[in-house]
């Protein structure tokens, strides 16, 4: 095993020949500090970088929604049972183990720009044992999810069979917490192809094995949720053999380290405010289906607002990606000290994810009258559907610059600022605006969703003006204090003595 300063001596000549092992793949980007001055291959490195994250992403959601199909096969009460499973217990756990991997997105972002490549595999296991220690609490909720929600007023059939479908979910907690650091890894080196491919041959085997354990078995909404549960370990195992045996990779995954477990307090602070960002984004339109099931006709405002909701998730997708390929470029190009290339992929990031959403916002805006049919053959919801495109369109465009800016924090390290921003623009404007139309003025689900839009509205445009008066000379100081910080020189745990 190569000592860390052997590593830091061979890092220029390694990363030249990871570069080269590397333009063989198209899941790599421009390094840190390609987009140079001018910033020509910026457009280029977003691009390469963006797609294959939104196959990724997409590719896991679908791992759920297909879940949730083959529960529904089942009956009624089952599509209940898991819906409510993965839209309302399995949300929280998502949204906050993804928002405390994001710690590492920022750290290995800026100490792959800096070169300092022994420091990600450090960064990579310190997250996973801060997101394991956190899996414990939520296994325990896990376990108790029947008669929590009963006291959140659920049915207690709809809660004892939601409870048998939760239990097969808990290995999943622990699959999260080892692979949201593992995927941040790849993403700040640039690495994403190897998850999409890894992702869509485990939907495969997903889809074979959900059918054999639910129907042929017979294990039904336990085999359902205990197959997705092995599904995700199938990424974390091929991902980390990836890592293990990639020669891309050789640098920055030096074995198992006791660093791991140094710096956690440090590292912890940073993890929360990424989970508290997260989780504040996430649960915001879950909220909106909660408030929208207290108006006085809920059926047809849940199916109008499902069916919006569904398309507007399926579309942020592409945002994520571009929020991903925001923070990887970002963070890469502060930690090489590049200020001016890493203002200049901000532009690129945003002006691409804006130019796509707008053009999403225009063709639903053109099929308004005929997209709800995809979904029902209900013209009662098909018209409150087209009603309500108009809102759903202004929800593409912010979404297309919204996340993008969310990565751009992540890349910089703004997460706590980012979490009071969302407080203040979700929480305290944007839910009593919405609760202040929808009822008080008898907008109803419209009223609702307008009044959350203008908390989103509010969040972008202090975003952006944040972003685009940012002193990125300060910001590189900063990245590189935090790297200095953070960057311990104690031994692996299976050192060679006569290093």
């Amino acid at each position: 095993m190569l000592a860390g300063r052997r590593r830091r001596g061979e890092g220029a000549r390694a990363e030249r020949e990871a570069g080269g092992d590397a333009d063989d793949d198209d899941d790599v980007g421009a390094g840190p500090g390609e987009v140079g001055e001018g910033g020509g291959d910026g457009a280029a490195a977003a691009g390469a970088h963006r797609g294959p994250a939104v196959v990724v992403y997409m590719l896991n959601n679908v791992l759920s929604i297909s879940t949730q199909i083959f529960s529904g096969h089942l009956g009624n009460l089952q599509l209940a049972a898991s819906s409510l499973g993965n839209n309302g217990i399995q949300v929280f756990a998502y949204g906050l183990m993804l928002g405390m991997g994001s710690a590492v997105e920022t750290l290995c972002g800026q100490a792959y720009g800096a070169h300092k490549y022994e420091m990600l595999g450090i960064y990579l296991q310190r997250s996973t044992v801060l997101l394991t220690a956190t899996g414990i609490p939520l296994a325990v909720v896990y376990a108790f999810s029947r008669p929590i929600l009963v006291l959140l007023g659920e049915s207690p059939e709809i809660a004892e069979a939601a409870s048998i479908f939760v239990y097969g979910l808990i290995p999943q907690i622990f699959a999260y917490a080892t692979n949201f650091p593992i995927q941040k890894f790849l993403q700040a080196q640039s690495i994403v192809a190897p998850s999409a491919y890894i992702s869509a041959a485990t939907l495969i085997v997903h889809l074979l094995l959900s059918w054999v354990v639910v129907y042929k078995v017979g294990l039904g909404l336990l085999g359902a949720s205990l197959v997705l549960s092995l599904s995700w370990w199938i990424i974390v195992g091929a991902q980390f053999v990836y890592i293990v045996t990639s020669p891309r990779c050789r640098l920055s995954w030096t074995g198992f380290s006791w660093q791991a477990f140094t710096g956690l307090l440090e590292f912890l602070k940073l993890s929360t405010a990424s989970a508290v960002m997260l989780c504040l984004e996430t649960w915001y339109f879950q909220i909106l289906i909660l408030i929208a099931g207290l108006l006085e006709n809920p059926q047809l405002a849940l199916d109008a607002l499902t069916v919006c909701l569904t398309l507007a998730g399926w579309v942020f997708m592409i945002a994520v990606g571009f929020n991903a390929a925001a923070s990887v470029r970002v963070g890469n190009e502060l930690g090489a000290g590049h200020p001016k290339a890493a203002a200049f992929s901000v532009i690129v990031v945003t002006a691409l994810s804006f130019i796509i959403s707008v053009i999403l916002a225009v063709i639903i805006l053109l099929c308004r009258d005929y997209i709800s049919y995809i979904f029902t053959e209900g013209e009662t919801v098909s018209r409150a559907v087209s009603d309500m495109c108009p809102l759903l369109a202004t929800t593409l465009i912010l979404n297309g610059i919204q996340p993008v800016l969310s990565g751009v924090a992540v890349g910089c390290g703004w997460q706590t600022f980012v979490a009071y921003v969302n407080v203040g623009c979700y929480y305290i404007v944007g839910v009593p605006l919405g609760v202040l139309l929808g009822f008080k003025f008898g907008l109803g689900a419209k009223g609702i969703w307008g009044g959350m839009l203008g908390g989103t509205f509010m969040q972008t445009l202090i975003l952006l003006w944040v972003t685009f008066r940012t002193d990125w000379n300060k910001e590189v100081e900063e990245a590189q204090k935090r790297l200095n910080k953070w960057e311990d020189k104690k031994r692996p745990l299976l050192a060679d003595d006569h290093e």
